[in-house]
């Protein structure tokens, strides 16, 4: 039976084409409208490495003056390490595998001579980065423990700037000259973008765009790059290199892996039981909890779904609740018209039971029609989205998961907005109708 109402709602469209159009477009806009905002909201507040997001921590210890504080204000502006806390925890082998990084750029001068001296941005981090964060590899593969004890040039390239420099080839064993360097490519990652950018949310964005180059922590520290993103100070600062490194300045991100979820509390305990010795040393005066972050609560944390997204999805939700409204407005005047209709199948033994399955069957048709003109809208819309910024052209992209719920909402929406309609149209008093005739 269902079928067969189902083609009466297909043969229905014809009906009153104008007002059908009406019904179809008003909600095609409203689900477009609340699809594609809900499409950039969902990208957001992904998990971006759900399959151990629970696993990987981002420790915080506060080394703030005490001058100007506040017990009060719980969020620091640069919840980064100094250079001396990473490599204490680096050193102390805590947790199963641990990485610290910072953003660097550098110019590149390639070795064709058609091509110009290029500036390239990316990471300097320690080689556990690559297992914990499944980084793939096209060629080649991680630098080796020794290189990275020693501070070896080596690096590890993106499959686009690969080819940019090379062509489609293996370019392992090749070398580019880099920051007046010779470097060795030892690996070529394929194209590899967490959204959002978790490990580099401070300084380097949460949707910015993907790294051209890594390369060992300790080759960048021997050549002295200078960090490519958010640095905070703390006190007096040495002059030269080595005495920012020696410094209270924050500007390294450290992350941790245990191998279990578990392993959270023991992690914590060396969290505290470091702190405490540090401030036996003299430092950490503010004698703040110390935090341990896992992926979600980082993101959480640091804010990558504002206030002001969720807003702009509430609104445009809102939006297609008024178009709802105008739904029903003209599909009650759709209805209305074939009362006589009604009345002649309750005169021959329909009961409102099957009425009412016709009109909802006829309105969730509508809904199809709807959805499928609200996809359209709707990836038109993130079309024009991703044309105005690079930030949105990475966020603005719908999976299978909003391709799905597209059509559940318009369908949803269209029989929630047929509801009122139908049951009107249920009412109808067959003795009357056949004496109007």
């Amino acid at each position: 039976m269902f079928s067969y109402y189902f083609l009466l709602g297909l043969r229905s469209l014809r009906r009153n084409p104008v007002l059908t159009a009406l019904m179809v477009l008003t909600l095609a806009i409203g689900v477009a409208a609340s699809v594609s905002t809900l499409t950039i909201l969902h990208v957001m507040s992904s998990n971006p490495i759900a399959h151990k997001s629970e696993r990987l921590f981002v420790p915080e210890i506060d080394n703030g003056q005490l001058e100007g504080f506040n017990p009060q204000d719980q969020d620091r502006d640069d919840p980064q390490s100094t250079y001396m806390d990473a490599m204490n925890f680096l050193r102390d082998g805590h947790g199963e595998r641990r990485t610290v990084l910072y953003g660097v750029s550098a110019p590149l001068e390639p070795e064709r001579k058609d091509m110009p001296v290029m500036s390239v941005t990316g990471l300097a981090l320690t080689r556990d980065f690559f297992a914990m964060m499944d980084v793939p590899f096209l060629y080649g593969h991680a630098w080796s423990d020794a290189d990275e004890r020693a501070g070896a040039d080596v690096v590890v390239l993106s499959q686009a700037l690969a080819e940019k420099l090379f062509g489609a080839v293996n370019p392992v064993g090749k070398r580019i000259r880099l920051m007046e360097a010779q470097f060795q490519v030892v690996g070529v990652r394929k194209p590899w973008l967490p959204v959002p950018k978790f490990y580099k949310l401070i300084g380097g964005g949460a949707f910015s765009q993907e790294d051209e180059i890594m390369m060992p922590f300790a080759t960048a520290i021997r050549h002295e790059a200078n960090p490519e993103g958010s640095i905070s100070c703390q006190g007096r600062t040495d002059p030269g290199w080595q005495g920012f490194l020696k410094s209270e300045c924050t500007w390294l991100q450290v992350f941790f892996e245990t191998k279990t979820g578990a392993g959270r509390a023991e992690l914590q305990d060396y969290l505290n039981n470091y702190a405490d010795a540090q401030r036996k040393l003299g430092r950490l005066k503010r004698k703040q909890p110390n935090q341990l972050f896992d992926v979600m609560q980082w993101l959480e944390y640091r804010k990558v779904v504002g206030n002001d997204n969720r807003l702009a999805a509430w609104l445009a939700f809102g939006f297609l609740l008024l178009c709802l409204v105008n739904t029903i407005g003209l599909l009650l005047a759709k209805f209305s018209v074939r009362a006589s209709e009604v009345g002649i199948r309750r005169a021959l033994g329909a009961s409102r039971r099957e009425i009412f399955r016709q009109f909802l069957t006829e309105t969730a048709v509508v809904g199809l029609a709807g959805g499928l003109l609200g996809l359209a809208l709707a990836f038109g819309a993130l079309a024009l989205i991703r044309m105005q910024s690079e930030q949105l052209r990475i966020v603005a992209n719908m999976d299978w998961q909003m391709l799905g719920a597209t059509f559940v909402l318009s369908l949803g929406a269209a029989i929630l907005a047929g509801l009122l309609p139908t049951w009107r149209a249920c009412q109808v008093t067959p003795a009357i109708q056949l004496k109007s005739q």
